[in-house]
């Protein structure tokens, strides 16, 4: 049996992490392991994701709309409102930038991104693979950001991609809200950094099991996340990334 949460677990929120995963495992200690994987690179998640021991676990819409979807069954979408950019279950990416005009959240579900946004400028992503580092703004964009930026510098997580923009090594960084939550608590420099647009909303990264795993405790485990506050999988996101 594994089971991890990997999207949000950063060293300085690990109690948080740890406290969230003994709430989940409440009435689960046969069926969930006493302690969470931590896969170390970005090749070690993707073969976590496709173990078939995975119970529980944490999966960007990217990857699983680039083929984890025939590995991994959604159970629920957790609740994004306590951040900025958030709304139930639906988050947005953080355009962040060291100058520009800032902006808040847009009220509406579409995207505020400013004319020309890439033009000239250096982008940081955590992985061409990642729906709120590249694919949101391939969406809202209507074009491959690489096409428009003057350079992409992959740099394998939202946290890095801050930093890569604070030592001007990035000009601009499209970052999930919750991420950026978390940077401007805890990352030095964030302070300095200006918010100069926002993806559309988009359903939030979602808790995910193998596709294998009993289906009596995948029940059991969705009703579960819905009593701690997430919200069902959309119509049509049980089984298919979107």
């Amino acid at each position: 049996m594994l089971a991890s949460l990997p999207m949000y677990d950063w060293p300085e929120t690990r109690g948080d992490t740890l406290a969230l995963y003994a709430r989940l495992r409440q009435g689960f200690e046969t069926a969930l392991p006493a302690e969470l994987s931590r896969p170390a690179t970005a090749q070690a998640l993707w073969a976590h994701w496709c173990d078939p021991g995975l119970v529980l676990s944490q999966c960007c819409w990217g990857p699983l709309s680039l083929g984890l979807s025939r590995h991994l069954r959604v159970l629920a979408q957790p609740d994004y409102s306590d951040v900025a950019g958030g709304q139930g279950s639906l988050y947005r990416s953080a355009v962040i930038a060291r100058c520009g005009k800032p902006v808040e959240a847009p009220a509406t579900p579409g995207a505020h991104l400013p004319e020309g946004l890439l033009e000239g400028r250096r982008l940081a992503v955590n992985g061409r693979d990642s729906m709120s580092g590249w694919l949101a703004l391939m969406a809202d964009l209507g074009a491959d950001p690489a096409g428009q930026a003057a350079g992409a510098v992959e740099t394998g997580g939202h946290r890095a991609s801050v930093r890569a923009v604070v030592e001007g090594r990035a000009d601009l960084a499209a970052i999930d809200c919750r991420s950026w939550a978390l940077a401007r608590a805890h990352e030095p420099g964030a302070a300095d950094l200006l918010v100069i647009g926002w993806t559309a909303a988009r359903p939030g990264l979602p808790y995910v099991t193998a596709r294998g795993t009993d289906a009596g405790l995948t029940h059991e485990l969705q009703q579960r996340l819905i009593a701690l506050g997430c919200h069902p999988p959309e119509a049509g996101r049980q089984t298919d990334a979107a």
